[in-house]
């Protein structure tokens, strides 16, 4: 296409005409899509898209611009983002874009038969007009679904951010005004103007019932960023003027719309809406009258969204959310969020904020009413439930605390083990199960337990924590749908875990976490670092996977373990308790004792927020000289020089009165290895507390003990091996195998081994 081209002086002469191909445009997108004239902001930026999309594309076709070079409007990308803001659907601007596109091309094929009567020009125009469009439109969308979507993952990250946060700030004691100022508070910082949070009043003096009649309410918290809120706190304010319709957005989620009962609810057109947030100022009692917008989010549980259509002044309330506080199917109070000084109209992902920031509050208030009947009973359990002592092993020196939370906050479920494994190896267990009560100790019982079962049989730590979110998950299932548990049940079972398994004949530690915070290690006299360790999920949402990290630690290198209560406190936030506990686990003490003592007490300063286990690892070696390992060959011949070996190591180490058994042990399981194993087969021996006899193959087959019938020639070898040995087993590796027997020092040939 060439300039004076039919294509170019039909643009040209439409040119002339533009402000009526907008007027037409816009028409017609006011009548198809009228979401986008819904809002006045998105209304204005919708027009002057349309204006400078309909010069740009004149513009290129009266010029001959060739489609891929035409200037698109500088601002193009800039009205996406703000249509996401304003929580305008992606395909609303997409089907504007073809919408748009369609019209203007239905104006150029009317204008083409004008200046030309040759049929063959006018169809290679209109077809050359459809390519230019194609590609002119595809460009636009394609910049404006990434500017879209840019937006939109920068607000899905903003409002996980503030949801992250409102983890850390609400709820941070059992004090029903604290807990509900902090969520006022929370919100007006970051996305409303004024936040009030009212309670049911029968709730406050242990009632559960709402009873009938209007709802009696108490003010428990108020914030605004100017300090007054809209107006004057106590002036009535209208969330719409004379004449103007209320538009009431609800539902559980974004997108849903129900009008409440006709003649009973909010938004009855000329009826000007008075925002509850007036009239009542803190700790006050008021009641909520009957067809408001709190009133219906209490009655029906379900959150609430309006704006005011008509004109306002200054100050006044224009957008309003309306959130029920509810925490285990009981309605607590209502939060109301509005924006008199913002602009912008409050969209879907405000709602879907407000009502998680909600949930956390509703729950944290209902943890208060419920924590000083279960708190004496869940202390008991919990202690119960922790390790009362260390077990005997020869990897680490341990040293541990326990510090329950404040009466604030209530029991928590967070844990800590050390559990001895074949090899003379041992595994470091600290976790944390969300929540606070009797269910969370409870909670933390059982997933200690399936810890030390799972470690029984020496799966690696990351297939560990696999199984073990496969647990918290049957947990959470079977929590939800056991019709006799109570309603704090049935909520979500959630825990985080950092699972450490340390050989100190390789003097390697492999660890694996599931959301937990990484540990910190000092490598003999060194400085304290944190582990870099892949994060994890946290056990709950199954799915997903996790990864271990092995890394070499010199003997005397030390291990500190924790869960995140032991960084958080009120006078210093998590960056610098890290700082603080890295310079004490540097500095030298006499014991690991001391070591725990010190940092317990230059990191609280009172009762901690929330509970703490701190794990304390010291590391130790098996030299060579404890350790004996031989590279056996596939071949029947080699059991007598097993043996052979065995004898003589035994003898070095001064265990001669185990020779007999340990002979015995090794045969069965060099033979079984090269029968039904795969080269490469190693022996190996490990003087620890006990004798540890072990032999890997590269085959995965698990052996299994098999009681042997009486003219049977096999299947007595593994029952031999279980009579003799303290304990046997067997562990996977990446590759391979390992079948272990531990001998004690005072093992002997029991009878039963022959009969």
């Amino acid at each position: 296409m060439a300039p004076g081209s039919l294509l170019s002086r039909a643009a040209r002469e439409l040119g002339l005409r533009a402000h009526e191909v907008i007027a037409d445009v816009d028409r017609r997108l006011r009548r198809d899509l009228p979401e986008l004239w819904e809002d006045p902001s998105v209304a204005r930026l919708a027009s002057e898209n349309i204006a400078e999309h309909v010069a740009a594309a004149l513009y290129g076709l009266e010029h001959a611009v060739d489609p891929g070079r035409i200037v698109q409007p500088p601002a193009d990308a800039d009205r996406a983002r703000q249509l996401a803001r304003h929580g305008t659907p992606l395909s609303s601007m997409l089907r504007a874009f073809r919408l748009g596109e369609e019209i203007v091309i239905d104006w150029l094929l009317a204008e083409l038969p004008r200046l030309s009567d040759d049929p063959q020009e006018v169809s290679a125009a209109a077809r050359r007009l459809n390519a230019v469009s194609t590609v002119y439109v595809d460009r636009m969308s394609e910049r404006g679904v990434a500017a879209f979507q840019e937006e939109r993952d920068r607000r899905l990250r903003w409002r996980t951010a503030i949801v992250n946060e409102a983890g850390m700030r609400i709820g941070t004691t059992l004090d029903i005004v604290r807990t509900t100022q902090e969520l006022a508070d929370l919100a007006t910082e970051r996305f409303a103007d004024c936040v009030t949070v009212d309670l049911l009043d029968p709730l406050l003096h242990g009632r559960d019932a709402m009873g009938e009649g209007p709802f009696v309410l108490r003010r428990v918290a108020l914030a605004a960023v100017d300090g007054t809120g809209p107006g004057a706190v106590g002036e009535a304010q209208t969330g719409s003027g004379p004449g103007a319709a209320q538009k009431l957005r609800t539902g559980s989620g974004p997108g849903a719309v129900e009008e409440p009962p006709a003649g009973t609810g909010p938004g009855a057109v000329g009826e000007p809406h008075t925002w509850s947030g007036s009239g009542a100022a803190q700790q006050d009692l008021h009641t909520c009258p009957d067809g408001s917008f709190p009133a219906f989010a209490l009655a029906t549980g379900r959150p609430a969204r309006h704006h005011s259509d008509g004109p306002l002044d200054a100050g006044e309330v224009h957008s309003t959310l309306t959130v029920p506080l509810r925490a285990r199917g009981t309605t607590l109070g209502v939060a109301e969020f509005v924006r008199y000084r913002n602009p912008l109209r409050f969209d879907d992902e405000d709602l879907l904020l407000a009502q998680e920031i909600a949930a956390r509050a509703a729950v944290a208030v209902d943890n208060a009413r419920r924590y000083t009947h279960a708190r004496a009973t869940a202390l008991a359990l919990q202690r119960s439930l922790l390790p009362r002592h260390a077990p005997r092993q020869s990897a680490v020196e341990v040293a541990y605390r326990y510090l329950p939370a404040g009466p604030e906050a209530g029991v928590g479920g967070d844990w800590y083990d050390v559990i001895p494994l074949s090899g003379a190896r041992v595994a470091l267990v600290v976790g944390d199960v969300v929540g606070h009560g009797i269910h969370a100790a409870a909670t933390m019982g059982r997933l200690r337990t399936a810890v030390r079962t799972l470690a029984d049989i020496d799966l690696p730590p990351d297939e560990l924590l696999t199984h073990l979110d496969d647990v918290v998950l049957r947990l959470s299932a079977e929590a939800a749908t056991d019709p006799d548990a109570e309603a704090d049940e049935a909520d979500y079972i959630g825990a985080t875990c950092l699972y450490a398994v340390y050989d100190p004949v390789s003097r390697c530690c492999t660890l694996a976490r599931a959301g937990h915070v990484p540990p910190a290690v000092v490598i003999r006299d060194g400085e304290a670092d944190l582990l870099e360790l892949p994060p994890g999920p946290p056990l709950g949402l199954g799915g997903l996977p996790f990864e271990t990290v092995e890394v070499g630690l010199p003997e005397g290198s030390l291990v500190a373990l924790y869960t995140d209560g032991l960084l958080e406190a009120r006078d210093h936030d998590v960056d610098v308790g890290l700082t603080t506990l890295r310079e004490l686990l540097a500095q030298p003490a006499p014991s690991l004792d001391a070591v725990c003592d010190t940092v317990l007490d230059a990191l609280l300063t009172g009762h901690p927020d929330d509970d703490i286990a701190l794990l304390l690892a010291r590391t130790q070696g098996l030299g060579a000289d404890r350790v004996a390992t031989w590279e056996l060959e596939a071949d029947p011949a080699v059991v007598a020089r097993a043996r052979s070996d065995v004898s003589r190591q035994l003898s070095d180490w001064g265990l001669a009165d185990l020779d007999f058994t340990a002979e015995l042990v090794v045969s069965e399981l060099v033979t079984n290895a090269i029968r039904y194993g795969t080269a490469p087969i190693t022996l190996c021996l490990i003087h620890d507390r006990t004798l540890l006899c072990e032999v890997s193959d590269a085959s995965s087959t698990t052996p299994h003990m098999r009681r042997a019938r009486g003219f049977d020639e096999g299947g007595r070898g593994l029952l031999l091996v279980a009579q003799l040995a303290d304990r046997w087993g067997t562990r996977h590796a990446r590759h391979g195998k390992t079948v272990w027997a531990e001998l004690g020092e005072s093992a002997a040939v029991p009878a039963a081994a022959f009969g």
